[in-house]
């Protein structure tokens, strides 16, 4: 019987880490994002209220303003902090519970900040070029350029990633060029 195999897929915001992770859905390998686990926790009461807690000053009419806690967040490192040491147990948990095929892939934004490749058994980490992941996250967000590149400064400095083992994809290329980076990982992968 074949062990599981965890792929973490990695970048900063606008890298395409969410396109290389739609290529491996559509070659039909389980995929799972940290920001869609994200997204069906803030429908848990539960996790609501614990993060009301935590964040009081970011409750208007009894409900977590998400505007307000991502302006507080990305504008303190204490309270980027406690959201993460809050959110990230909750949000790994289900992802890994989830990773039950052959070999399978997670989407993980923050993956070498909060030390978790430790958790998997490859990383590929995708970068792109700063204006392109400016433009891109611009096009599909509505957030400034400020907030953007606010963003990207809290996020792990791209340079390093020679340091780390991990398959890197630089994403400057179009979806064609994308899909072939991921064929390469996947034969690597399965060798």
């Amino acid at each position: 019987m074949k062990q599981n195999k965890r792929v973490a897929v990695t970048g900063g915001i606008g890298s395409g880490k969410t396109a290389l992770l739609a290529i491996f859905r559509e070659m039909g390998y389980f995929g799972i994002s940290c920001d869609e686990v994200s997204a069906q926790l803030w429908q848990d009461e539960t996790y609501r209220s614990e993060l009301a807690k935590i964040f009081p000053s970011c409750v208007c009419n009894g409900a977590i303003n998400k505007s307000v806690l991502s302006a507080l967040v990305f504008s303190d490192e204490r309270s980027r902090a406690k959201l993460n040491e809050f959110s990230h147990p909750y949000i790994l948990n289900r992802v890994l519970e989830s990773m039950t095929s052959e070999l399978c892939f997670a989407e993980v934004p923050l993956l070498f900040e909060g030390g978790y490749e430790k958790l998997f058994d490859a990383v590929i980490a995708v970068r792109r070029a700063r204006e392109a992941r400016i433009a891109a996250v611009q096009s599909r967000s509505g957030l400034s350029r400020q907030e953007i590149e606010r963003r990207i400064n809290c996020q792990f400095d791209e340079s390093k990633l020679e340091e780390k083992r991990c398959f890197i994809v630089q994403n400057d290329g179009d979806m064609n060029e994308l899909r072939a980076a991921a064929q390469k990982i996947l034969a690597a992968l399965t060798r």
